[in-house]
């Protein structure tokens, strides 16, 4: 099996094989958290107003969105989540727009097979992978090109279970906790972003679950697939 690494939005465009398209915090937090709390799937969409759109169309849907890491005004559950585990979600479906992991999957065009992944699904998306056996598979760490490198840690992590390792959460995390932007998250400073956030994030293999990405009449969905 061959593993290539891309950083970013502009990665994802150009990735290829069996594509891992990873945001950990924390828009594929979100999904997983929405998944395990009863949703029947989660939405991907790149614009806002895409989202509203979508919305719309779907009976008791909810949108979770932010715009470069902000709440969006109308919208009362950000990209977080903390608020999406504290919603009642069971049987709906999650529109999710976000500036880093949601544009990397509507990116993703070239992919054979697309999973959208985090921390919290991390050995289930490696295990999911490893059954199918691909000859190439491709990480996109979305946020690594914004200074996020949590989602290199991530990407390096599943990477470790795919060859039979035992990864080194803690030493894979540790330009995250030296860094300035941990310090303000864990403060609770940006608007939308409980601290709690950042720890329900970085908790790895919370559920048993991968989240591979397809897409139908509707778009880009993704669902609960367990490992």
């Amino acid at each position: 099996m061959e593993v290539v690494h891309r950083d970013g939005v502009a990665g994802a465009r150009g990735a290829v094989g069996t594509v891992v398209v990873i945001d950990v915090l924390r828009a594929f937090t979100v999904s997983a958290y929405a998944l395990a709390g009863g949703a029947v799937e989660c939405r991907l969409v790149a614009e806002v107003a895409e989202a509203r759109r979508l919305a719309e169309c779907i009976e008791g849907s909810v949108i979770s969105a932010e715009v470069e890491g902000l709440p969006v005004e109308g919208i009362p559950i950000s990209n977080s989540p903390t608020m999406v585990r504290d919603a009642d979600l069971r049987g709906r479906t999650l529109v999710q727009r976000t500036s880093s992991g949601t544009q990397g999957v509507v990116a993703a065009s070239g992919a054979e097979r697309l999973y959208a992944c985090s921390l919290a699904v991390a050995s289930a998306t490696a295990r999911a992978i490893l059954a199918a056996g691909p000859e190439l598979v491709t990480f996109v760490a979305t946020g690594s090109d914004r200074g996020h490198p949590e989602d290199t840690a991530c990407a390096a992590y599943v990477e470790a279970v795919l060859r039979g390792e035992e990864p080194n959460l803690e030493a894979l995390l540790a330009p995250l906790y030296r860094s300035e932007r941990y310090q303000r998250l864990t403060r609770g400073s940006q608007p939308g972003f409980p601290p709690s956030d950042v720890e329900l994030s970085l908790a790895a293999d919370r559920f048993d679950f991968a989240m591979p990405v397809e897409r139908d009449a509707l778009g880009l969905r993704l669902r609960a697939v367990p490992t």
